[in-house]
């Protein structure tokens, strides 16, 4: 999966949350992250966190601290 592929999924998920108030959004996008994307999808979300966040919606990023990191050997592929 390409990082725009990555990028644009995590915005589509950051876009349903956008109407919550900005805390339960930013709880949302972690939980929904956290609990349905394997490790090498979290692990490619945070290369473009790091790499050009500007691609990422602002509630991904405020989520970003609660998304699980993906351990290096958690990731393979």
């Amino acid at each position: 999966m390409s990082h725009d592929k990555t990028a644009r999924m995590a915005n589509q998920i950051a876009g349903f949350f956008a109407s919550k108030p900005h805390e339960e959004a930013v709880a949302g996008v972690a939980e929904h992250i956290n609990k349905f994307w394997e490790p090498r999808m979290r692990a490619r979300l945070f290369s473009i966190f790091r790499s050009e966040p500007e691609a990422l919606h602002d509630l991904v990023r405020a989520a970003m601290p609660s998304i699980r990191p993906v351990p290096a050997e958690g990731v393979s592929g």
